[in-house]
């Protein structure tokens, strides 16, 4: 008897090739026949007037079919289920059950996913918690193990994930390559460290993570075997990457919206080689506005065909990801199908995972999980600065997680900086929060629009340390005690009284359902506003100014970092 096609994993599954043969010829009814629809051949763009036949799981035939059970579609769209090529699930501030209950009834049924968040907080051992929690979910979620962490020799992660740990997570099952490679500098200058971990042996499926790389540093880039990027925010440098061969993964994040940037490189070359990823989703953003049916209202209302849109949200996906038996509505692929209302709103009418409607499970949450903030004694004298008069300040690029700097004459208290809200000056910190080491980098931010208070958060990326912002010292510390007193989260404080979002699973996500996590941070986005901010998904905006390795100006627990120079510099001068 032979088996069935491969799995999501790629091994071979164990229900008989029979009677899905002979429900395919016709001989017996299919379990579920999806009848009058429209449905979306990924392969050439057509909608086929055809039923579906749906038998274990899997596709079995497109033509006229008889069936056990029947739904008639009265002509209504049916296309695959949609594919998100790389996203953190971590900053949606979920965990995997309640990440799968949020994005599944927008038609997503399978993620591609790096969980590089978890691997700096929780080193190997949490990345394979992760990947013990995906057994059962209703969605796909296939993984890339994490190749930066530290993201850069500038952050602190809990440990370093090295050669020999990302070895051990490739040979796991749903791991299906090596995450996007962030050391650009390393990677170009041929650090044998770095190239080690793109040559395992184990896989050659790599993606990247190369912001404003072009030129010759590109083509190093990408002679290392580098196969995708995620980081373009402009059409002309995605068009770049795009003509050397890369393939290029059109973003729509809470903290990067490049979606509508990037649509003029569909218009000119149409969607071979693109796909949509989310990247980083703050839950507010999910729920408001969705997942990747986002995407593809945007694409379409600036004028894509429907065709191009849903071919990059679901075939290119699956075919870059080398994923087997997804992206595509044809005889051998899983009945992963989402029923649309149109092709204007695409609002699912109905999802089907394996030929089913989505059944959900709670995953359990080990107590070592949860327990990951450990902080130094702190006071208000633990973020005055040193002595002087002009500071180097990280100035926000809205709608970016690109950075500028810019040096400011600051008001200074006994010779020293501090926060001016008169001239949108904050004061910055990262605190060292895995070991309680005592590391702080202090520094200055422009453009939260701060007028007093503070706000704070242990989702940092990368290493996702303690990130704090502030008008007021004493509201610092306060923000800091209540974070380390809930197990990590987000919070807000003005006169010396805090209230948190606590985010206790890593310091990075909640257990609680999406509508509930969505309460929470609006309460503490509204009194973010009341407090002066008036910048779109404030949180999102606070946990990058940490990351070190996207331009311009950055700040760790080891001071300011300039990027593009890849150096610690003063804050103060």
């Amino acid at each position: 008897m032979l088996s069935a096609m491969p799995g999501p994993d790629g091994r071979p599954g164990d229900i008989a090739i029979s009677r899905r043969l002979a429900v395919a010829r016709g001989d017996e009814p299919a379990d579920l026949v999806l009848r009058g629809g429209r449905v979306f051949s990924v392969f050439t763009r057509e909608w086929l007037c055809h039923d579906v036949a749906i038998c274990e799981g899997q596709v079995v035939g497109l033509g006229q079919y008889r069936g056990r059970r029947e739904l008639d579609l009265a002509g209504a769209p049916v296309v695959p289920g949609l594919i998100d090529a790389h996203v953190h699930l971590e900053s949606s501030m979920l965990t995997p059950d309640q990440f799968a209950r949020a994005v599944v009834p927008h038609g997503t049924t399978a993620v591609v996913a790096d969980p590089h968040e978890l691997a700096n907080v929780l080193g190997p051992d949490g990345v394979h918690w992760f990947l013990d929690a995906l057994e059962g979910l209703p969605l796909d979620v296939f993984v890339m193990a994490p190749s930066c962490v530290p993201a850069s020799p500038f952050e602190s992660p809990r440990q370093e994930l090295g050669v020999g740990a990302l070895a051990g997570l490739l040979r796991r099952r749903r791991v299906i390559g090596v995450a996007e490679m962030m050391n650009v500098p390393a990677v170009v200058g041929g650090d044998r460290g770095e190239l080690a971990k793109l040559a395992t042996g184990l896989t050659d499926h790599v993606d990247g993570h190369a912001p404003g790389l072009c030129g010759r540093r590109l083509n190093a880039y990408l002679a290392a075997g580098i196969r995708s990027d995620h980081e373009s925010t402009r059409w002309e440098e995605a068009l770049e990457k795009r003509r050397l061969g890369m393939a290029v993964m059109l973003r729509e994040a809470s903290g990067a919206r490049n979606l509508r940037d990037l649509l003029p490189l569909v218009s000119r070359g149409g969607p071979e080689g693109l796909m949509f990823c989310t990247d980083d989703r703050d839950p507010g953003f999910l729920a408001e506005e969705g997942h990747l049916d986002q995407m593809l209202r945007t694409a379409v209302a600036e004028g894509i065909p429907a065709e191009d849109a849903l071919v990059m949200a679901s075939w290119n996906a699956a075919r870059f990801h080398r994923l087997p038996g997804l992206g595509a509505i044809a005889p051998g692929y899983w009945a992963d199908l989402v029923v649309l209302e149109d092709l204007e709103s695409f609002r699912p009418r109905l999802v089907l995972k394996r030929g089913a409607e989505p059944v959900h499970r709670a995953v359990p949450i080990p107590e070592w999980v949860r327990n990951t903030v450990h902080l130094p004694a702190l006071e208000a004298d633990s973020f005055r600065c040193p002595p002087g008069s002009r500071v180097r300040a990280i100035r926000l690029v809205p709608g970016q997680l690109l950075t500028e700097g810019e040096v400011v004459e600051a008001t200074c208290q006994e010779g020293r900086p501090v926060a001016d809200p008169d001239r949108d000056l904050a004061q910055i910190a990262v605190v060292e929060r895995h070991h309680a080491s005592g590391r702080i980098g202090l520094g200055f931010v422009r453009g939260f629009g701060l007028r007093r208070g503070a706000f704070a958060s242990t989702v940092a990326h990368d290493a996702h340390n303690l990130v704090l912002v502030g008008i007021s010292r004493p509201d610092l510390v306060a923000c800091a005690e209540c974070l380390a007193a809930c197990g990590g989260g987000i919070a807000v404080a003005a006169e010396g009284r805090a209230e948190a979002l606590p985010l206790p699973v890593a310091g990075l996500m909640s257990d609680r359902p999406l509508e509930e996590v969505v309460v929470q941070l609006r309460r503490l986005e509204g009194r973010l506003r009341d407090l002066g901010v008036a910048v779109p998904a404030p949180f999102m905006a606070l946990s990058f100014l940490a990351l070190s390795v996207i331009p311009e100006l950055k700040i760790t627990d080891r001071g300011l970092v300039d990027v593009g120079r890849l150096e610690i510099v003063p804050a103060v001068l």
